[in-house]
């Protein structure tokens, strides 16, 4: 039987090989950095009062494993103010299973300036499986972008989690401070080694 230490480590693991191309796969076009500082991000992320669109009128998407191997999918619905995501894990051989939704903090996919802020919140329940938050950067080159959580299963309703800029990590690469002032999307990750079911609601996620 998994232990919750295990499971943390395999979900670590898992991270680690995901990471080299789990957003090759997202293409957005060039994500450059100009000289001049980018625009401040709005504390509020999404609220989910849209079912279609973000505030910053980007779409949701989900990105998957399939063009690694993988068969992973997932459903996503929005309503009444709560996103819902759930799907099944299914690695490819010899490679993780990921499913990620995208966040963009501005519709054309250029960074924004959190400098004003502590971190990422959320309010979510994971029903099952793991969650990680990512937050891309385009001063990352290769990918592994700063990682938080896991956000594991708890029974209840909603709870509030708050993940600090300063205590992401990059899976396998060298540990450089993540530069506020490049940020480009927060991506919600259920990733495993192993085939496996994952779900979760987000009431509200943003910035403290």
């Amino acid at each position: 039987m998994n232990t919750p230490t295990s499971s943390l480590r395999c979900h670590s693991a898992a991270l680690r090989l995901a990471g080299s191309f789990l957003f090759a796969l997202f293409l957005f076009g060039p994500l450059t950095l100009g000289a001049a500082a980018a625009p401040a991000a709005p504390a509020l992320l999404d609220d989910f009062s849209d079912a279609e669109l973000m505030p910053t009128g980007a779409g949701r998407f989900v990105v998957n494993d399939k063009d690694v191997g993988g068969q992973s999918r997932a459903t996503m619905t929005c309503a009444n103010g709560v996103l819902a995501v759930e799907g099944q894990l299914v690695p490819g051989r010899g490679m993780p299973a990921f499913v990620s939704l995208p966040l963009l903090l501005a519709l054309d996919a250029q960074p924004r300036d959190l400098s004003a802020y502590t971190g990422v919140r959320l309010r979510v329940k994971v029903r099952q499986g793991l969650l990680s938050v990512q937050v891309a950067s385009t001063e990352v080159q290769n990918f592994d972008f700063h990682t938080g959580g896991p956000v594991m299963r708890q029974p209840g309703d909603f709870q509030e989690v708050r993940l600090p800029f300063a205590a992401m990590k990059r899976a396998w690469s060298e540990q450089i401070p993540l530069n506020p002032n490049s940020i480009t999307s927060v991506n919600l990750v259920a990733v495993g080694m192993a085939p496996g079911a994952f779900a979760y609601e987000v009431d509200e996620i943003g910035f403290y």
